[in-house]
């Protein structure tokens, strides 16, 4: 009975999205990019190169991304519902503008008609995958046809997908149902940051600056997938009194979980365990990271680009592999030790057991196309004629 007025619910929403997006396609069509953010790390560089062109800019946030609003000195509108006003004048833009940049699913572009000329660009906000998504998401089978009609109709509006290597270029044609001619091999805009010798250094000292510590110690990064139904961090099952004990001495614990987690229990380890949830991107947080802990997260497809070990503790492996299903067997995809205990995290850790050689694979596999220039390479492929422009006036002066 949920599932049911759930998809009545929808379907409204989208009739009333309809409509308004008809009505504001019948104003003139501007020189204008829209950017769509629930994430804002890809977007937030991105926007850096769009900067540079003639282009209008909005930003449209479906979640107060403090990555956006508070970063910015572009309009942003709180795209949702509850505020009616600026979701009409989000509606206004997105029928309006002739280039728009996303990071994440969105059901909205169901009830979308853009026009020919309009380029609706996918970010997305992982650099690769370990967990399947989007027509692959073993999920799919359990919700109704008209909800998989839903989920194809808003693949079909990605005209561009971006992609940082051909493994992940298979897995976004496979899980959009998309042809290689949409796919943009320019590389993930985020890891830019990590060629730039003076941003690394700036975020690198404002860690320092808050958590001294991290400058005379050995970093570890737990970064765990966040699952539904946990409110708590203790329910991640690492063993943070043993943590504690063995590790102490020559290391420091730093957390990042899920805003809605909380991490009652920072203040039981001081000098050893610091919360680091709130941090604007990961990416900064990775600069000081020594050592990284996860289970199914995306950020070691980043993190490899920095050449340093990094362990899986997938305490859950079975039943949310039953759940979510993977693209590869979980052991032969993650570059590193699996550790299943905190005990055999510990002696990994002790141990330095991890293969660079297996690393660098890795690394390479995944970011063939982020180099340092990704944002720009985007920017180029989009705005072909603004860029050429640009360039000209560049070898006049």
């Amino acid at each position: 009975m949920r599932t049911i007025f759930r998809e009545i619910a929808i379907t409204l929403y989208l009739t009333l999205f309809k409509t308004f997006f008809s009505i504001c396609q019948l104003f003139p069509q501007k020189n204008k990019t829209v950017f769509v953010s629930s994430f804002g790390d890809n977007i937030f560089y991105v926007l850096e190169e769009v900067k540079k062109t003639d282009s209008e800019i909005i930003l449209l946030s479906t979640n107060s991304s403090k990555n956006i609003i508070n970063h910015t000195d572009y309009p942003v509108l709180n795209f949702n519902e509850k505020h009616v006003l600026d979701w009409i004048k989000s509606i206004y833009h997105l029928a309006t503008a002739n280039v728009i940049f996303i990071d994440n699913y969105y059901g909205f572009l169901a009830a979308t008609n853009f026009k020919k000329n309009v380029i609706c660009v996918q970010l997305w906000h992982a650099a690769g995958a370990i967990k399947q998504f989007a027509l692959k998401d073993p999920s799919n089978s359990q919700r109704s046809h008209r909800a998989n009609a839903r989920f194809r109709k808003v693949y079909n509006r990605f005209d561009k997908i971006v992609v940082g290597s051909e493994k992940m270029a298979n897995i976004m044609k496979s899980s959009f149902g998309a042809n290689d001619d949409k796919i943009l091999r320019t590389g993930i805009p985020r890891t830019d940051f990590f060629y730039d010798i003076e941003k690394v250094a700036k975020a690198k000292q404002k860690l320092y600056d808050s958590i001294p510590a991290a400058k005379q110690k050995k970093v570890i990064l737990y970064a765990p997938t966040f699952r539904e139904n946990q409110s708590q961090l203790t329910k991640f099952h690492l063993d943070l009194n043993r943590m504690f004990e063995e590790l102490k001495d020559d290391y420091i614990l730093l957390v990042r979980a899920h805003p809605s987690i909380k991490a009652s229990f920072i203040d039981s380890f001081p000098g050893f365990l610091y919360d680091v949830s709130q941090v604007r991107h990961v990416n900064e947080i990775l600069t000081i990271t020594d050592i990284l802990i996860t289970d199914y997260s995306s950020i070691p497809f980043e993190f490899s680009l920095l050449k340093k070990p990094m362990y899986f503790f997938p305490y859950d492996l079975f039943e949310y592999m039953e759940e979510r299903g993977f693209y590869e067997p979980y052991e032969s995809l993650v570059p590193g030790p699996i550790a299943f205990e905190t005990k055999e995290l510990i002696q990994m850790i002790k141990e330095n057991a991890y293969s660079p050689e297996r690393l660098e694979r890795f690394q390479h596999q995944w970011n063939t196309y982020s180099t340092g220039d990704a944002s720009l390479q985007l920017i180029q492929a989009i705005y072909p004629e603004e860029t050429k422009e640009q360039d000209v006036a560049i070898l006049k002066e």
